[in-house]
C-alpha cells in the first residue's frame, strides 16, 4: 500500500504540527513592499508546538508550481525572513521559480517574527522546528529530498548558517547580509555543505568587518568564508574575480565536491538582495 499522499492534494490541504521560534539579531524590517499575490498553488499551513509551556501556532507557506507534473520530484528551497519580517516576503521574490517548476518553496514563520540564535528573547528551538517540517514533508510525493537548499536574509541568514552547522539536511545554503558568529562555531560533526555567502561593504547593521552587534560577536565576512573553507579542506587560496566594483571569492575542491563562495558587494547595504543575486544563488544551488 502506498502511504505517500498526492502532492497536488498536499498543496491544497496540508496541515502540519511543529515547534516555534524567537526574536532576531538585527533591526532590519524584512517586509515585502509589494502586494502579495498568492496563487491557488500557494498555501499556508500551520505548525503547533509548545514554547515555554504554552502552545504556539506558526504559519508556514508552501509555494509550488501552478501545474504539478506527477513524473517530477521537485527540489526544495527553504527561505528564512529577517528580524521583524514575515514569511510572506518570499512569495513574490521566488514566485517565478516556483510557478515555473524550478523548485517548491518552503517559507517558515519565525516566532513571533525572528529566529533564535542564542541571544534572543525566546527559548524556541528552531532547529527542532525545521526538523519537524522536514519529517512531515516525508509523507508527500513529488519532493526531492536529495536536492534541498536554504536561503536566508539577515537574522534568517544566521538561521541558515546554524542549520548548515548543526544538521545534514541541506546540500547548499545562501546566507545573505550576515556571516558566522563566534557563538556558532563549526562543529566536528558539521557535514560538508556548499555555501554562497553575500555581504554588503556598506552594511551598517551587521558590518562586513564583524564585531559586536545585538548580543552576538560577528566575524569578519571574509574570515567567515575562510572558516567554512578550512573546515571542509577546500583550496587554501581562493579564485578571486572582480565583477564591476564587487569581488567574488571562490574556494574550490572542498570535501565531497562542495564549494564555498563569498561575494562582497562593495556599495551594498543591509537589504541588498536583488533578482540577479537570487538567479545566481539558484544556479549555485543546482550544482549540488
Amino acid at each position: 500500500m502506498n502511504l505517500k499522499i498526492n502532492f497536488k492534494l498536499f498543496i491544497f490541504s496540508l496541515i502540519i504540527s511543529a515547534y516555534a521560534c524567537d526574536q532576531g539579531i538585527d533591526s532590519m524590517n524584512d517586509s515585502d513592499p509589494d502586494p502579495i499575490d498568492i496563487s491557488l498553488s500557494t498555501k499556508t499551513i500551520t505548525i503547533s508546538q509548545v514554547i515555554d509551556g504554552i502552545e504556539q501556532i506558526r504559519p508556514v507557506i508552501i509555494q509550488a508550481p501552478s501545474v504539478i507534473n506527477p513524473a517530477i520530484n521537485y527540489p526544495i528551497v527553504f527561505a528564512f525572513h529577517g528580524n521583524g519580517g514575515t514569511n510572506r516576503s518570499w512569495v513574490n521574490r521566488l514566485y517565478s521559480y516556483t510557478n515555473s517548476g524550478e523548485f517548491v518553496g518552503i517559507y517558515p514563520q519565525g516566532f513571533p517574527q525572528s529566529w533564535n540564535l542564542g541571544q534572543e528573547a525566546s527559548n524556541a528551538d528552531d532547529v527542532a522546528f525545521v526538523n519537524l517540517i522536514i519529517e512531515e514533508l516525508q509523507n508527500y510525493n513529488n519532493l526531492d529530498f536529495d536536492k534541498m537548499y536554504a536561503i536566508g536574509t539577515s537574522n534568517g541568514s544566521g538561521m541558515v548558517n546554524k542549520l548548515g552547522i548543526e544538521t545534514p539536511h541541506f546540500k547548499a545554503i545562501a546566507p545573505v547580509f550576515s556571516q558566522l558568529m563566534e557563538s556558532s562555531p563549526l562543529l566536528s560533526h558539521t557535514q560538508p555543505i556548499s555555501v554562497f555567502q553575500i555581504n554588503g561593504g556598506a552594511d551598517s547593521v551587521i558590518p562586513i568587518g564583524g564585531g559586536p552587534r545585538f548580543g552576538h560577536l560577528f566575524l569578519d565576512a571574509l574570515e567567515s568564508a575562510e572558516l567554512w573553507s578550512n573546515h571542509f579542506s577546500c583550496t587554501s587560496t581562493p579564485d578571486i574575480e572582480t565583477i564591476g566594483e564587487d569581488t567574488l571569492y571562490v574556494f574550490k575542491d572542498c570535501n565531497n565536491g562542495k564549494e564555498i563562495r563569498y561575494l562582497r558587494v562593495e556599495n551594498g547595504g543591509h537589504g541588498l538582495l536583488n533578482s540577479q543575486m537570487i538567479d545566481d544563488i539558484w544556479l549555485f544551488f543546482q550544482r549540488f
